[in-house]
Order: structure tokens, then C-alpha cells, then sequence
């Protein structure tokens, strides 16, 4: 039997009518905690049958979301006032509790019951009186996985999607691992989340316990082991964390609904579904992957936007200390505001409303560079931008450009002539290379995303005393040009191509794409700015599924894939790649020794190399593209 209570809050007014703790049947009879909002008139729902739409969330569904702002009103706002303004506009909203979560029934596994419970409450909602059969889905983040996992199984009623920073192409390549690394973020995320789970609200000595936990100690004394962990008093968020950590080699476990969109391609449904991510967002691959994989297979249509934002903060204009202009929220380019856009996409395909909708550009992004480079009012970099169009991704007239390492540190297109030239460094795992921004989310409080100059300071995890630029660092390599004589536009994914070898039997390698901005009065040293970034297990060098250790001395090719990036290298400014073994604490450190992953003991300084000469000739492959002339400004 339903259980649920009808009233209508004072702050909605009575023109809605919810519905709270509505528990919905899954096939293996759990409950799931499910609000509805309902039109109404005089706090009485209206009769008649509406379209749906629905967020599943692990947030709590009556919570505030951080990231429902706008940026004429930045203060978050409740799900409820959201789902108030959808109704008004003729919808019916529906928010829940994901499994083991808040309200929720079950235990709690991270991703991995979304596909088959979000599959459950769609087939529930397309047999209610009141809905017409037709269910758009929304949301950001974990929101979205639970969209693209629902998604994989075709269920009844799928209508509409609006895919926000998420949404699982491959998890192993992009969300909890990369390259072969596992994503720390996971970890902050599971502590996080775990003081908030029912398990520890049930039981509050734990939870005190719990509360006590220096995140930031655990991290500086890794490695870790189940009931030796800061999740020690969370046995079940404890040992998810651990499953994915360990499960370093491709296989089923990463083939799951919920973690594997590629793998659902073929069944997933075709329905009219917008990927949008943000350059300093972890999903940018995830997004641009699902939208090539999707497009290819689907009538559509399927959309991409892509802004210049951390994860979820689409209505301000910075990420970091980086500033991109006055253009580049959300709002009032790409509508009016977050809330216009998505209901603007939901009219057209919900509700049959010709607002054009289907007739804009498949693909919107945002190109950052061409500010001024001085330091704005609020003490950011002003690094500037603009939104462009385009037909599809990779954006057209895009070609691909070798960038060749040269043993003197410079980065060109000449193709090298030297022989038997490399450069070489030692990487200690005690002392890795302090991770400063980039695509992260949920790594409070030991990482935050972002664009900064690459220099350490106190402000960032594992940094000390004197507080050095990474430049300098001698486990870092750089390889720069010269100042362009003439911008240079890049739009894309990038790829670094290394030669290497190593005294190790297993190692990391690290790259970093920037833009370094030359000195002036506000920055005397230039500002180093962090676009991309990108790491390689070696083990994983020639197969995912297949690991294979190296023999010392002897010389691999590796592929390091970079996530995509959008940036102009103004005329003056030098593009720069980083190369190291360690970016920590965003990844987790490689021990150099081979053994099992998450669970070394012991740790080897490695002596690695990258050559850099005629017959071995490592390169970074960057996507250079006249994208104003190409595309058109998307006012």
C-alpha cells in the first residue's frame, strides 16, 4: 500500500498540491521515498492527465539544491520551488530518493541500482491518472547519472532529457577512474555523503565518531585498508569505495547499467536529449562521448552544450581565479536563465509547443581567452571569451595538429631531427605533485576545480613551504612554445602521444595543457593557467582489460587521453604542456612497485623518461580550428 500524505505549503501557494513520501514499489519490493507536485486549484489537484517530470537524486528530494541559482538571484533554492514554477507551467514534478537514501528503502550502493529502479518508477508514474504518458527527465550530477542509467533500459513513457554534468559514457575512463587511475574525489564524496546516510543518523555515537575524522590526515597517510579508513564507521560506503578502487582492469564490473552508457547504446532510448558539461566540470568527456555515440544512432535530436564553468555553476562567469567575461554564465546567452532553458526543451518535446527549440545549432560552447589578462574588481584573472556554434563535434574545419616535445623544453610543429634525446625525472610517491584545479567536483576538503596559476600555496593540499611554481618542481617537465606571433584557437579533444620508459615496473604519466599569460603590472611573474589535463597507468598502456607490467630500460609508447577543452591562445601567450607522474590528491598515487591497485604496501622512487627525438618523437595532438570564422557567435 502507497503510503503518502497530501498538503500544500504556504510558501507554494495553492495553485500546487504535493504529495510527500510517496513510496513507490521496486520489482524487488523496496520502497522508494517520492514527492509529487500536482497543478491545483484551491490546494485541490486539477483532474486530467499531465506530462511528467522527474529527478531522481541521492540529495534528499526535499533538500536545497546548491546549484538551482540564477545569477540575478544567487541563493540556492529549494526542489520544491523549482517543481512549483514546472507546475505552473503545466507539468507535474516528481523528486526521489534514490535507493538507501533519505526516505528511501534499501542499501545504498553507489550507481549501480539506478538503471533498474529509475526503469521501476517510470513504468509507475505512465500508470497514474494523472499523467499522460509522456516523462521528461532532469537534473544535475548524480541526477544525471541516474537519467543516462534509466536511459540504457528504454523504459515506458522516456520522453525528453536534459542531461546536466553527468551521466556515465564510461565510468572508468572519466568519473571514477581515468586512465587507469581511480578518481580520489570518490573518496571525499563517500565521507562526505556517508555523515548524511541513514545508517549513521540511526545511530548517533557513530555519527559524533564520525564527525571527528580529519580527512585531511588519512589522505597524507595513504595507503588505506577496509576498516583502516576515514569510512571505517560507514562499513557500506566503505566497501563500494573500496570495490571501485580495486577493480583496477576493465572488466564486467565496469560494464554495468549505470556506470556504462557505451555498453547501452544500441537499446538506449531515442528521444530528444541535451549533454551539458563545463570545461572545469569532471563530465566534459562524458558529455562529448554520449553525444557522438548517441547522434550517430538516435533520430534525435541530441544537443551538447559545453560553458566554462565548474560543476553545476553555470550562472557565474568565473571557475577558480579565472574570470571569462560577462558572457559567460548561462544566462542571457543561452536563455534567459538555467530554469527558461530546460522548460524551453521540455514545452517542445513534453508538450508539443513550437518554440523553435529544435531548430538551434546542435552543438554550443564556450571559447575561453581574449581578455585582458589584468586582474578584474573581484581579484581574478580576466581571462575572457565567447559563445560559438556549430553543426556538430568535433567542431568542422577542425585539424589536428602535432605539437613535438623537444629536449630543450620548447613545444613546436617541426618534426624533430635530434637522435637519442630525452629528458628524465624522478618520481617519489611521498612527494607527489600537488593537484592545483582542474575538472573536479566533490573533492572538499582537499580539492577544488578550477583554473589557477600553477603555483602552490597554502591554500591547496600537499603544498609546502616555499611554495614554488610547479615550473620548477624537478619531477615536473615543461615543454612550452615561443610567444605566438597570432592566436591560436583550439576546440577539441586532445591526445598526448609519450615514448617512455622507466626503472619501474609500473608508473604514471601525468599532462597538463596550459595557456601561460605573459607578465604585467597585476601578474610580475605571468599566470600559468590550467585548461586540461589528463593521466596514463602504464600498466593499462596496451589493454584496459589486460594489464602488463614493464621491463626496466626497456621503451613503450603510451597514449595519454586529455579531456576536451575550448580556448583561445591569444597573440603573445605561450601554450605549455606539463609532464609528470602524480597529480594528487585528485588522483591516487602510484606506488611504482606493480602491485594490486588500492592496496600497496610498499612504494620505489621512479627514474622515468620521455623521449623526444627523431625516431621516438612524443607529441601532444591539439584540435586547432578558426572557430570565429568557422561558426557564428551564438548571442
Amino acid at each position: 500500500m502507497l503510503q503518502s500524505k497530501t498538503r500544500t505549503d504556504d510558501a507554494i501557494a495553492d495553485d500546487v498540491a504535493v504529495e510527500s513520501d510517496v513510496m513507490v514499489p521496486m520489482r524487488d519490493g523496496f520502497r522508494l521515498a517520492t514527492d509529487i507536485y500536482r497543478p491545483a486549484s484551491g490546494g485541490k489537484p486539477l483532474s486530467g492527465r499531465f506530462p511528467v517530470i522527474l529527478e531522481r537524486t541521492p540529495y534528499g528530494k526535499a533538500e536545497i539544491s546548491r546549484s538551482e541559482r540564477t545569477a540575478a538571484d544567487p541563493r540556492p533554492r529549494a526542489r520544491a520551488d523549482i517543481a512549483a514554477a514546472f507546475v505552473r507551467h503545466g507539468y507535474v514534478v516528481v523528486y526521489q530518493d534514490v535507493r538507501g537514501r533519505y526516505g528511501s528503502e534499501g542499501s545504498f550502493v553507489k550507481y549501480l541500482s539506478d538503471g533498474a529502479d529509475g526503469y521501476d518508477t517510470l513504468s509507475w508514474l505512465v500508470a497514474q491518472p494523472w499523467c499522460d504518458g509522456k516523462v521528461g527527465t532532469m537534473g544535475l550530477s548524480y541526477a544525471a547519472h541516474t537519467q543516462s542509467a534509466l536511459a540504457c533500459l528504454d523504459p515506458p513513457g522516456l520522453a525528453a532529457m536534459f542531461l546536466d554534468s553527468g551521466g556515465f559514457s564510461n565510468a572508468y575512463q572519466g568519473g571514477i577512474r581515468q586512465g587507469g587511475a581511480f578518481e580520489l574525489k570518490q573518496a571525499t564524496w563517500a565521507f562526505n555523503n556517508a555523515l548524511l546516510s541513514p545508517e549513521l543518523a540511526a545511530t548517533p555515537a557513530k555519527l559524533r565518531a564520525m564527525r571527528t575524522v580529519d580527512l585531511r590526515s588519512w589522505f597524507a597517510r595513504m595507503p588505506w585498508s577496509p576498516g583502516h579508513s576515514p569510512l571505517a564507521l560507514a562499513p557500506d560506503y566503505e566497501a563500494y569505495l573500496f570495490e571501485q578502487w580495486r577493480s583496477g582492469t576493465f572488466d564486467d564490473f565496469w560494464k554495468q547499467v549505470g556506470i556504462y552508457a557505451e555498453g547501452s547504446y544500441e537499446a538506449y532510448a531515442d528521444v530528444p536529449m541535451v549533454h551539458m558539461s563545463s570545461w572545469y566540470d569532471p563530465y566534459p568527456r562524458t558529455a562529448t562521448d554520449n553525444y557522438l555515440g548517441l547522434r550517430q544512432r538516435k533520430q534525435g535530436p541530441v544537443r551538447l552544450i559545453l560553458g566554462p564553468w565548474t560543476h553545476g555553476d553555470r550562472s557565474v562567469t568565473y571557475a577558480g581565479d579565472v574570470d571569462f567575461g560577462p558572457d559567460a554564465a548561462l544566462d542571457g546567452q543561452l536563455a534567459s536563465d538555467f530554469d527558461t532553458l530546460r522548460r524551453r526543451w521540455f514545452d517542445r518535446w513534453l508538450r508539443g509547443i513550437d518554440n523553435g527549440v529544435d531548430r538551434e545549432p546542435a552543438v554550443r560552447l564556450f571559447v575561453m581567452g581574449g581578455g585582458s589578462g589584468r586582474r578584474n574588481r573581484e581579484g581574478r584573472l580576466d581571462h575572457g571569451g565567447c559563445w560559438h556554434q556549430a553543426a556538430d563535434w568535433p567542431l568542422p574545419g577542425t585539424q589536428f595538429v602535432n605539437y613535438y616535445l623537444r629536449a630543450d623544453g620548447t613545444l613546436d610543429t617541426m618534426t624533430p631531427t635530434e637522435v637519442n634525446a630525452a629528458r628524465r625525472f624522478d618520481y617519489d610517491p611521498r612527494r607527489p605533485v600537488p593537484t592545483i584545479g582542474g575538472a573536479i567536483s566533490s573533492g572538499e576538503p582537499l580539492m577544488v576545480g578550477g583554473a589557477f596559476d600553477q603555483v602552490e600555496s597554502e591554500r591547496f593540499f600537499g603544498c609546502t613551504p616555499p611554495y614554488r611554481q610547479l615550473a620548477e618542481r624537478p619531477d615536473v617537465l615543461v615543454f612550452q612554445t615561443p610567444p605566438l606571433d597570432q592566436d591560436v584557437e583550439v576546440a577539441g579533444p586532445i591526445v598526448v602521444r609519450l615514448w617512455i620508459s622507466s626503472n619501474c615496473p609500473d608508473t604514471d604519466f601525468t599532462a597538463k595543457l596550459i595557456d601561460v599569460h605573459p607578465p604585467n603590472a597585476d601578474y610580475p611573474h605571468g599566470f600559468a593557467m590550467n585548461l586540461t589535463d589528463g593521466i596514463l597507468r602504464v600498466r593499462y598502456r596496451d589493454s584496459w582489460e589486460r594489464p602488463a607490467l614493464m621491463t626496466a630500460g626497456d621503451t613503450y609508447r603510451v597514449e595519454i587521453a586529455v579531456f576536451p577543452t575550448a580556448n583561445r591562445f591569444v597573440r603573445g601567450h605561450r601554450i605549455r604542456l606539463d609532464i609528470s607522474s602524480s597529480n594528487f590528491p585528485r588522483f591516487d598515487l602510484n606506488p611504482n612497485t606493480g602491485e594490486p591497485e588500492g592496496a600497496w604496501r610498499e612504494t620505489r622512487v621512479a627514474t622515468n623518461t620521455v623521449f623526444v627525438d627523431r625516431d621516438r618523437p612524443s607529441h601532444v595532438v591539439l584540435p586547432v580550428v578558426a572557430l570565429s570564422s568557422a561558426t557564428g557567435r551564438d548571442a
